[in-house]
């Protein structure tokens, strides 16, 4: 019998629930491991009923009893809480909202957990007592995936003989390994869940004393349930073998492609594999096919941007360019551009690296550096192929910008990506290459830089009034703050207590006047392109990103997450 059991039993004795008796009788009953918990033995005996127990755990532990509807719906996402901690500890997050986190303890007494808890939060913690059955059983529903959980796989790999780094030569051992059955269970849970939680990347993350598992939702890491650093080099392996990437090569990067059909839907994974000092990191993008939206309407487009956006890609020739930083959706802005424009009386060719999603009627090209077919190879071939539309995955060299810019000149449109904060950068990133001014001037016809947005949960966004300096942010970036109802995430089942679903784009869209050729041809820099269009009524990324904050669409951190401070002349 536990310490809280006896502490339990003397209390309802004090209080007169139970006779003296009775406790004896239960603690010589409580020696035998299949012996009744505690509530069992006081309901079945008819000493208590449920109502009378319940009042006094609640009385005795100085908090409510959880209720069937305080336990989730849903897993509440929480950084720094890992799975095996709750089973320890013996409790479960049950909701956020307003920065307070409310949690489901067996024992409420624990002041080591909570401590604990609020270290690694930060939250205030609000504490309901519950069974420990009931808690166990939902963390193994909300987190284990029922009778397929990670702790329950790992147990079966305990038989299994550890494979240590310095068996550098033994492959054999490590490919039989990575075959085993539970290794595979194991990589197979992961990608799952991965999959029914909304996540973009899977990361493995290898460090001195632990293997961490991380997922990026809408943007945004979070960490979860990660199996023990020996089976590393398990795990490791038998995602290279689904790659087809070699397991022998362990000092180099690698990139490979994984094919699977994961609950009914064909899923692509992109596999990337580096070295660090404590094994090799993998980071796996995936690549659902079903979930890509190929309609420019829907990327959250204001009405006058989305307007001149597409008229422009209608144009016969010249080039337009999107930037922003990896993962702000430039490939998915400039497939939607192309899918508006496909049609049987064009012929659309692309060069990527790598062709993310394979679309209809467009002949696309992957580069293969490693026999000699990188972007300006590929670009020189096409050209020859009598195109009308050429999209460039990416602008890298001065080569490449260069083909491009002769390509527009011969009367193709050409679409293609920078790496740039702002709209008016791409023009001086370019003439850092070498291009020359005259030819930028008449050939680029415009620049959209985006930036992707958490978007506001509907079911749990509330009112609130953010901070002077928001506010200041705000009134410096033209915004007429009287009429705005402004809003804050507090997390709720439907958006896995994150406060956020989805993602939506914020834009800043360059348009190529007259007035901006002749400002290039002057050798201006970026930030006189940027005041002259501004005056021409162009909105910088964050101007877009408080229109957002102020439609409900998303919050002001968020739009100051993802954009950087604008020095405007």
């Amino acid at each position: 019998m536990n310490t809280i059991d006896t502490r339990m039993l003397s209390f309802m004795v004090e209080k007169e629930l139970i006779q003296k008796v009775e406790a004896e009788r239960f603690q010589s009953l409580g020696q035998s491991p299949e012996s009744l918990s505690l509530e069992e033995h006081l309901i079945h005996s008819g000493i208590l009923t449920q109502d009378q127990y319940r009042r006094a755990v609640e009385e005795y532990f100085g908090v409510p009893f959880a209720c069937e509807e305080d336990f989730p719906n849903e897993p509440v996402l929480i950084n720094h809480l890992s799975v095996q901690f709750m089973k320890e500890s013996k409790f479960i997050p049950a909701r956020l909202e307003d920065n307070e986190l409310t949690i489901i303890m067996s024992n409420p007494l624990d002041y080591y957990v909570l401590d604990a808890i609020r270290l690694a939060t930060h939250y205030k913690i609000h504490v309901l007592t519950g069974r420990e059955n009931e808690i166990l059983e939902a963390v193994e529903r909300h987190y284990g995936m029922g009778t397929t959980s990670m702790e329950r796989i790992i147990e079966d790999m305990e038989s299994l003989p550890e494979y240590r780094m310095e068996e550098e030569e033994n492959i054999d051992h490590l490919r039989d390994m990575a075959s085993e059955g539970p290794v595979i269970r194991l990589v197979n849970l992961i990608i799952s869940r991965a999959i029914e939680t909304r996540v973009s990347d899977i990361h493995f993350e290898p460090f001195e004393d632990q293997f961490r598992v991380r997922y990026r939702i809408d943007g945004v890491l979070h960490d979860v349930e990660s199996p023990p650093k020996k089976l590393q080099a398990a795990i490791v392996s038998r995602v290279k073998i689904m790659a087809k990437l070699n397991i022998a090569e362990r000092r180099l990067p690698q990139d490979g492609r994984i094919m699977l059909r994961v609950k009914g839907k064909e899923i692509d994974f992109r596999v990337s594999s580096i070295p660090t000092i404590h094994g090799e990191s993998l980071v796996l993008r995936i690549l659902d096919k079903g979930s890509i939206v190929l309609d420019i309407e829907k990327l959250g487009f204001p009405e006058d941007i989305l307007v001149e956006f597409k008229e422009m890609i209608r144009r016969p020739h010249g080039i337009i360019l999107v930037t922003g930083p990896t993962g702000s959706g430039k490939t998915t802005t400039l497939y939607c551009a192309l899918e508006k424009i496909n049609s049987p009386d064009k012929k659309i060719i692309t060069v990527e690296d790598p062709v993310e999603y394979q679309l209809k009627g467009v002949n696309q090209i992957q580069v293969k550096p490693s026999i000699g077919l990188n972007f300006a190879n590929a670009l020189r071939s096409i050209v020859r192929q009598d195109p009308d539309v050429i999209l460039i995955g990416e602008i890298r060299d001065s080569e490449t910008a260069e083909i491009a810019i002769h390509s527009a000149l011969t009367g193709h449109l050409v679409f293609s990506t920078l790496h740039t904060n702002d709209a008016p950068s791409a023009i001086t990133r370019l003439i850092d290459m070498g291009m020359e001014d005259y030819l930028l001037s008449s050939t680029i016809i415009g620049v959209l830089a985006q930036r992707l947005v958490r978007t506001a949960c509907p079911h749990c966004r509330a009112p609130y009034e953010p901070n002077s300096a928001i506010l200041e942010e705000m009134k410096a970036g033209g915004c007429d703050l009287s009429s705005i109802h402004f809003f804050d995430v507090k997390g709720c089942p439907n958006c896995s207590f994150t406060g956020y679903w989805g993602r939506t784009g914020i834009f800043e869209f360059f348009k190529i006047t007259d007035d901006i050729q002749r400002l290039i041809l002057e050798k201006k820099g970026s930030h006189i392109l940027k005041e002259a269009a501004r005056k021409r009524g162009m909105r910088t990324l964050r101007e877009d990103g408080w229109s957002k904050v102020r439609g409900g669409v998303t919050t002001a951190p968020e739009v100051l997450r993802v954009t950087q401070q604008e020095e405007i002349l």
